[in-house]
């Protein structure tokens, strides 16, 4: 049975709902496929989602960065934390060689962990990186504290990228000047079908009553300005977290009988940060969209544009997100006028074309 290996970074869960629908239409052409998936993203996220075979081997496949919350980074700790990172490459190389020589996959799919990619050049199977941005695009935005060469990790960041055959460069992305080899494809997203009218009657709504969907990720919001919030009428916020229980506004959606694409698809508003998967999903669907920026964030700005280009969108100053001065942004988004068209989000069926002749090859 054909197999492929599929390493994902696990920041958040973006790049594994990237990584998914790609999965998903390669087991179209490929009869019998299996996925190892080589990630610390929990099992969990791949049970409803990943229509083929497949098994977890959770060992680390990079940094990413280190996280205060969905939209602080702690630069100096990302730092340090890719500084121990490289300091054992030489084993970590070893590690991923030996299993990947004994699984025997056709095929290194990567969702972007260099490591992956550098192993898959060393252990002679083809290797494929899947990105809408690479890491050392990402650590070219921070500082690093003097005792740590900053060079040498993104160097070698880039060198291992560089070691893939091939990378498909997901719309929209910054540009990834890392690869030898590029193929630009589409957006990869799969909206769900809206359900307004279940929400609306599972959450008894009033007729002037909108719903606005909170949510920022696979890396936890912590704390919301529920006090000022709570006093904005005309609104229910659904929630991607923990909510005050006393609350009239605000419901969690661990609540709702619904997933957080369904409701993506059936609410009024959505508020976010622009990260991939949320973001391209609004455009789709043309739901009015709320920004909070980091602006130190490798492929915010590629993000925006996109969103300003075909969607509906408007930034929450970072200071008014927290002081919860949300109402007049609100207001606005929902006015907001249409775009061009969006581009198709036919990225998925891309990919898994280019993907498919690699298991047609006869290697052993």
């Amino acid at each position: 049975m054909p197999l492929i290996w599929t390493a994902i970074s696990a920041h958040g869960f973006g790049h594994a709902a990237q990584v998914v629908p790609v999965l998903n239409a390669l087991g179209r052409l490929v009869p019998d496929l299996r996925v190892l998936l080589r990630t610390a993203v929990p099992a969990s996220f791949f049970v409803d989602r990943l229509k083929i075979p497949w098994e977890t081997s959770p060992v680390q496949q990079d940094v990413g960065c280190i996280q205060q919350g969905p939209i602080t980074i702690n630069i100096e700790a990302t730092w340090h934390a890719h500084h121990q990172f490289h300091s054992t490459w030489d084993e970590r190389l070893l590690t991923e060689v030996t299993a990947m020589q004994a699984a025997k996959p056709e095929l290194i799919l990567a969702d972007t962990p260099y490591l992956a990619l550098a192993a898959g050049q060393a252990a002679s199977i083809p290797t494929v990186a899947l990105a809408s941005f690479t890491w050392d695009l990402i650590l070219s935005e921070y500082q690093a504290p003097p005792s740590i060469d900053n060079r040498a990790i993104t160097q070698s960041i880039r060198q291992a990228y560089s070691q893939a055959d091939l990378a498909l460069r997901i719309t929209p992305s910054p540009t990834l000047d890392c690869f030898h080899r590029v193929i630009m494809i589409h957006p990869i997203a799969e909206p769900a079908a809206p359900a307004r009218k279940e929400l609306a009657e599972f959450l008894a709504l009033a007729p002037d009553e909108r719903t606005v969907l909170i949510g920022f990720g696979g890396i936890p919001l912590a704390s919301l300005p529920f006090e000022t919030v709570e006093s904005l009428p005309g609104y229910r916020f659904l929630f991607d977290g923990s909510i005050p229980p006393e609350s009239k506004r605000f419901i969690s959606i661990k609540s709702l009988p619904f997933s957080f694409k369904t409701l993506l698809a059936s609410v009024d508003v959505v508020m976010t940060k622009p990260g991939y998967g949320t973001l391209v999903e609004a455009v789709a669907l043309q739901v009015p969209t709320v920004y909070v920026r980091r602006y130190n964030f490798g492929d915010e700005q590629s993000l925006v544009d996109y969103l300003h280009c075909y969607g509906k969108g408007i930034e929450l100053p970072m200071d008014d997100f927290m002081k919860g001065q949300w109402a007049t942004t609100l207001e606005q988004a929902m006015n907001l006028p249409a775009t061009a068209p969006p581009p198709e989000p036919s990225g998925a069926s891309e990919a898994a074309t280019l993907l498919a002749p690699y298991f047609k090859r006869d290697r052993r």
